[in-house]
């Protein structure tokens, strides 16, 4: 097994990815690659792996679900109580990279991250299927649990309580968080590993500076 993961070896026949190739906005341009992955059949192409520095220090990394995406940053949606808010609200800064393997294609940001309004996660939340909004009521994210059927016990709760309602409100401890980028590094596979790496930073507060890294 060590040996088959060790000489696997896929050549990357892409074309290439040049600075003139890309749009001088990087929201613009995650865009124009976001689309092109779901014209692909890219599983959840708003998938990015979200990594955060724990309370003890030691990177921390998962898959969430990219809900929104403007001049302001990237949003996502979780519960205000679990590990990763602990570790935001403890450090606000992140990390993610979004992996479209099926194109040979990622994209990654850092930047610090914030808690979008109570208005917005309101709107997120009210979109959400009710079996969704129940599952945010009742898990308590993070928290160690003796088995499954404490889960379904506070879900079957949680629907009985709501049963009368026809809207459910969004808990107070659950929401969003937008990771504002500061940097974007847009990553196009190429043959014998020579990837084509390419970054944004701001130059002003309304443009970027694309410069080109060695893979």
């Amino acid at each position: 097994m060590s040996d088959s993961i060790r000489d696997r070896r896929v050549q990357y026949e892409t074309a290439g990815l040049d600075v003139g190739d890309l749009d001088a906005d990087p929201i613009a341009q995650w865009r124009r690659w976001h689309d092109a992955a779901l014209e692909a059949g890219v599983v959840e192409p708003n998938a990015m792996t979200l990594s955060t520095i724990g309370i003890d220090g030691v990177p921390d990394s998962r898959i969430v679900l990219v809900r929104g995406l403007d001049a302001r940053g990237l949003v996502f949606y979780t519960n205000y109580d679990g590990a990763k808010s602990q570790q935001l609200d403890n450090n606000p800064v992140a990390s993610a990279t979004f992996g479209w393997l099926d194109l040979h294609r990622q994209v990654r940001v850092r930047g610090p991250v914030e808690r979008v309004s109570p208005e917005e996660s309101d709107t997120y939340f009210a979109s959400r299927p009710r079996a969704s909004q129940l599952g945010a009521w009742s898990s308590p994210q993070s928290d160690e649990i003796a088995g499954r059927s404490v889960l379904d016990d506070l879900v079957a709760a949680t629907a009985e309580r709501f049963a009368n309602a026809e809207v459910i409100p969004r808990p107070d401890n659950w929401g969003g968080w937008r990771l504002m980028p500061t940097e974007w590094e847009y990553w196009q596979g190429r043959p014998s590993r020579l990837h084509d790496r390419l970054r944004y930073r701001p130059a002003s507060d309304s443009t970027w500076n694309i410069t080109r890294l060695a893979p």
